[in-house]
């Protein structure tokens, strides 16, 4: 099995439980305001690996990775559902803890095995209501919806990201309201808050593409900890991010 690469992370420690070894995939459907790889767009742009040579790759790590894992992001590796499957089965067999973090912007009838093999799943939310979330990423986000309503039917574990962003997101109405619909999900072990940042900026500008945020400040981190009691109010793990 081939699929298209984007990069590869020998000792990733923010992207799931312990140290992991990232894969990124190269190729997503959303174009988000803030994203930090649109350099990771377009599926053709990315280097061709088979599954065998991957795997030979993560195995050189797994004394470092043992008591983490692999994860699988992007780009978005959920488009690329067969070769995300065939890399979970190989990630199994070895006895290797497997995450996939999505942005969600695939529909479940396209990638229903991957996201039930996941051990865990680290769903990007990137806006509560659909037109806001149309606003930031051109889709209305009901497949990341649909994706959690599956994982809490398996009942496996699913940690949600949302990006905050001063202007967007970062707004009292719309973090309660997700506040509010995730409470009820028994699978989400935690919600994770992202400060928006500008660290993506020089991509844009280097592949001449218009970018709507370089007047958008980072939040504060009084900004950050209030949206973080929003979401603790509500019974949900929100934990700091060192």
């Amino acid at each position: 099995m081939e699929g298209y690469i984007h990069s590869l992370e020998s000792f990733g420690a923010a992207d799931g439980p312990g140290v992991r070894f990232v894969v990124f995939f190269q190729g997503c459907p959303l174009r988000c305001l803030y994203c930090h790889n649109p350099d990771a767009w377009n599926r053709e742009e990315g280097k061709v690996w088979t599954t065998e040579a991957l795997m030979t790759e993560i195995l050189k790590y797994r004394s470092f990775i043992g008591s983490g894992g692999v994860t699988f992001s992007g780009g978005e590796p959920l488009a690329q559902p067969e070769f995300l499957s065939s890399l979970l089965s190989a990630c199994r067999k070895q006895g290797l803890h497997t995450a996939v973090d999505t942005s969600g912007g695939v529909p479940l009838s396209r990638c229903r095995e991957p996201v039930e093999a996941a051990d865990l799943l680290l769903l990007d939310i990137k806006a509560f209501s659909p037109e806001l979330c149309k606003r930031l990423t051109g889709r209305d986000g009901e497949p990341a919806w649909e994706i959690l309503r599956l994982r809490e039917e398996l009942q496996k574990p699913v940690w949600i990201r949302h990006v905050l962003v001063p202007g967007l997101t970062l707004d009292d109405g719309e973090l309660e309201g997700l506040a509010v619909a995730l409470k009820d999900f028994s699978c989400v072990q935690r919600v994770e808050l992202l400060p928006f940042h500008k660290l993506g900026e020089y991509k844009w500008k280097t592949l001449g593409r218009a970018y709507e945020l370089y007047d958008t400040p980072a939040p504060s981190s009084e900004e950050v900890e209030s949206a973080r009691r929003i979401f603790m109010r509500r019974g949900l793990s929100c934990p700091e991010r060192g």
